[in-house]
């Protein structure tokens, strides 16, 4: 009954955060201040981690491909493929969630603990919609570019890892790249991003905006954030493979 009762709690906070919003240019600049505080802050990590799961990716495939028979510019298709289809979308979504969701959390139950939304709805102002609205709107913006740069750097660090291993050549790594390509898993890989950039910082909103206590009770607030937004990013990625894919 008490999940229930929080999946309640939650669909009553998302009503109130959808509220017509007050003064519209207040909430532009909200947006544009967490465009750079979950958007622009993250590319360095996003960079990082893409370059290294595709350079992976591709020299896992490489190493596994035992058959003589099978052509060598499956390598390159591989690692498009999978940066495109699952790793990044669902695997920056998830650390997305470890680095965005648990600062989210973090700052509202911050806020919750110091009374400031007490003081933001004594004032007359819909606290819900003025700071996670903002928080919503800037991921959904913002997460497709950061999947974009991501697919992006995975090939391009399969590339190198190709360059530096010589596990196959550089012509068939990108004659992978270019075979058998499907628009349409872009589209899939974006349609994914939106929904876990929402999840990501409505289900983080919500835990940290109830927190009751003090600053002990925030450091699992924003545990509770990054662990409930990933099991609903893996839920949701099943989901939606299925309904997209199928």
């Amino acid at each position: 009954m008490n999940i229930i009762y929080q999946i309640g709690k939650y669909f009553i906070l998302l009503s109130k955060v959808f509220a017509k919003p007050e003064k519209q240019s207040v909430y532009y600049k909200q947006i544009v201040k967490e465009i750079h505080s979950l958007g622009l802050n993250s590319i360095g990590i996003v960079i990082i981690i893409s370059a290294f799961m595709g350079a992976v990716i591709t020299l896992q495939t490489a190493y596994n491909m035992e058959n003589p028979l099978l052509p060598l510019y499956l390598i390159g298709l591989g690692c498009r493929d999978s940066m495109i289809l699952e790793f990044s979308s669902t695997m920056i979504a998830l650390i997305l969630a470890g680095k965005v969701g648990s600062s989210i959390a973090s700052e509202l139950g911050t806020m919750r603990v110091t009374e400031q939304i007490d003081a933001l709805e004594i004032m007359g102002v819909n606290s819900a919609s003025y700071l996670i609205l903002p928080k919503i709107i800037a991921a959904v913006f913002f997460n497709p570019i950061l999947t974009t740069i991501s697919i992006i750097v995975g090939v391009f660090g399969g590339w190198v890892a190709v360059l530096a291993t010589g596990v196959v050549s550089s012509e068939y790594f990108i004659i992978g790249i270019q075979y058998a390509f499907i628009p349409f898993y872009i589209t899939y890989a974006m349609v994914k991003t939106v929904f876990f950039a929402f999840i990501i910082t409505s289900v983080s909103s919500f835990h940290g905006y109830f927190v009751k206590g003090g600053s002990i009770e925030v450091g699992k607030a924003s545990t509770k954030a990054v662990v409930y937004s990933s099991i609903v990013i893996l839920l949701f990625n099943v989901i939606l493979t299925q309904l997209l894919l199928s």
